[in-house]
């Protein structure tokens, strides 16, 4: 049976799925500092302290001044693997059975990183996850402040690994960045197979036409943080009746302002399929269980609450019918056995 209050025991026991985990986001000071050191980069920091000072910000653009030129470490596809890899032990701690990575691979190109070296490097962890018991898939992210050449290249660099990758995604800033700019390699991504999904930021320049651009000129199939949508009653309508899933990261909105707790149990008593999600938790000192933990302490909820996000997770999740049943059934089960 439910728990009369929800604790962070619970919580973090509860079967879940994280469908919003950037690997990039997942670079602890500690493996930062151990491949600059292997690599020989020099980062401008020698501690682990100095690192954790220099993770400061408070917006999205102070954010990615500081998220991207930490990937100057990662240079080798075992550097990739090993970043997979220490994310997916942390997820194993949470009870996440099923992960869905985003990965930039932009980020790597640019700086002269072959596209093969990173996804080489990822899709061998998520072939050794389920060891762990961890269930992980790839989901390739174009960097939205990019041109939308650069990400039809990378999109036909990434159609030799279609099997290794199963989603595409658009993120970084999205100032002068609307969803549009990309209509048509995201109609080119659909075509060959993949899911799609894209950032709509908390509290962006024309967040809500951004949004109802993605719904319904590009079409994706699931919101990343969206929680803007409450704006506009009819889309609200629109994704709950279609099912389509909003990946909502408390934590990291936080840091740049609201938690947007308020949106994200409104959408789920209005039937939306929201989940709760870390982002980048290396970065924002909170991995997916704390998220969850820290809206149920900040906001009223229920443990009800708490368990319907956790099916949401898996509901909205790009598994086959049968692997989300199977799922599903491990909350049911540990939730009778609380």
């Amino acid at each position: 049976m439910l728990p009369t209050t929800i604790t962070h025991d619970f919580v973090k026991g509860l079967p879940k799925a994280e469908l919003h985990l950037h690997l990039e986001g997942t670079l602890e000071p500690e493996l930062k500092l151990a491949l600059a050191q292997r690599n020989r980069i020099d980062i401008g920091q020698g501690t682990i302290e100095e690192i954790k000072r220099s993770y400061r910000f408070d917006s999205l653009s102070s954010f990615l001044q500081v998220y991207y030129p930490a990937m100057n470490v990662l240079q080798q596809e075992e550097d990739f693997y090993q970043l997979a890899m220490a994310y997916l032990h942390k997820a194993r701690e949470h009870n996440v059975r099923y992960v869905e990575l985003f990965f930039d691979p932009q980020a790597h190109t640019s700086r002269g990183i072959a596209f093969a070296t990173v996804i080489d490097g990822y899709h061998r962890a998520v072939r050794e996850s389920p060891a762990l018991g961890v269930e992980s898939a790839l989901v390739m992210c174009f960097l939205r402040d990019m041109s939308a050449q650069s990400a039809a290249d990378t999109l036909e660099q990434a159609l030799p690994y279609r099997e290794q990758i199963l989603g595409i995604g658009l993120d970084s800033d999205e100032n002068g960045n609307p969803p549009g700019k990309f209509k048509e390699v995201f109609e080119k991504a659909r075509q060959a197979g993949f899911h799609l999904t894209m950032h709509c930021d908390i509290d962006q320049h024309n967040s809500i036409g951004n949004i109802r651009q993605a719904l319904l000129d590009i079409q994706v199939d699931r919101l990343d943080h969206g929680t803007n949508i409450v704006e506009d009653q009819e889309l609200v309508a629109y994704v709950r009746d279609k099912g389509i899933g909003l990946t909502c990261c408390p934590v990291s909105n936080g840091f740049v302002g609201d938690m947007k707790g308020n949106e994200i149990l409104q959408l789920l008593r209005a039937g939306v399929k929201v989940t709760v999600n870390s982002d980048d938790p290396a970065y924002f000192q909170s991995y997916v269980s704390d998220d969850m933990f820290a809206l149920a302490q900040s906001y009223s909820m229920t443990p009800a609450e708490m368990v319907q996000l956790a099916r949401n997770s898996f509901e909205v999740s790009w598994l086959p019918a049968d692997r989300k049943a199977a799922y599903l059934r491990q909350i049911t089960d540990y939730v009778d056995a609380w």
